[in-house]
């Protein structure tokens, strides 16, 4: 049971995170896919397919990638293929391609029409062709096909380090100890991390009070009662 503490109504500050190059933190788990991205222009093929679950950095590295290869956003398949037919060369960022219900046609059209006119597409997904995802076979073939830049689920050494950086982006003064146990309890999901991180951050002006452990068990008891 989460005890209660006196609580202040602390005013709701922006907060932005830090998306740029440096602000990426390389470990075991992406390193791999890190390299791969971020070795543009340099990439085994013109289409790059970049796999990694919520949570594990997929939208920060894309975002890199988006800055260094002065990219455009596409919205869907049909946007992106409008800019791919209007100039040739185009560079595209296409995301989140396995959430896109019904546009399974469209994209495979797009793969078809950057081939032809020579078009750059990164494309992220949470995962690669499964026997769920894509049902049009002809799409899961060309998919198949591409090169990929896969995240693995974050270990421990990087959920600690996210939560370090994550704590010092907000200018939370945590020590190592409580940080410590913060991500021994913690799932090892950098989106979990974030979570954990914005709640401590309320928290903490809530009460008025440092990231002690006290606050950080409950905060983190909280967050366990809120997914049952």
């Amino acid at each position: 049971m989460v005890r209660d503490a006196p609580r202040q109504f602390p005013l709701a500050l922006p907060y932005e995170a830090r998306l740029g190059l440096e602000d990426y933190l390389v470990g075991a788990p992406n390193a791999a896919a890190h390299a791969l991205v971020t070795s543009w222009p340099s990439w085994p093929d013109r289409i790059l397919l970049l796999v990694g679950e919520e949570g594990s950095g997929k939208t920060h590295l894309a975002e890199i990638w988006l800055a260094m290869s002065h990219a455009e956003r596409a919205v869907d398949p049909d946007s992106a293929m409008r800019a791919v037919v209007a100039r040739r060369d185009a560079i595209l960022l296409l995301e989140d391609v396995d959430a896109a219900v019904g546009a399974e046609t469209a994209l495979f059209h797009l793969l078809n029409a950057a081939r032809e006119h020579d078009a750059r597409l990164l494309l992220t997904a949470r995962s690669g062709p499964t026997l769920l995802w894509p049902m049009l076979p002809d799409l899961a073939s060309r998919l198949r096909a591409l090169p990929v830049a896969r995240l693995d689920a974050p270990d421990e050494g990087m959920v600690r380090a996210v939560l370090v950086k994550l704590l010092d982006d907000r200018q939370l003064r945590v020590d190592a100890e409580v940080v410590e146990f913060v991500a021994r309890r913690c799932d090892r999901s950098l989106g979990a991390v974030r979570r954990v991180v914005a709640a401590l951050d309320r928290e903490s002006l809530a009460r008025g009070r440092a990231v002690g452990k006290g606050l950080a068990a409950d905060v983190l008891a909280r967050l366990l009662e809120d997914e049952d």
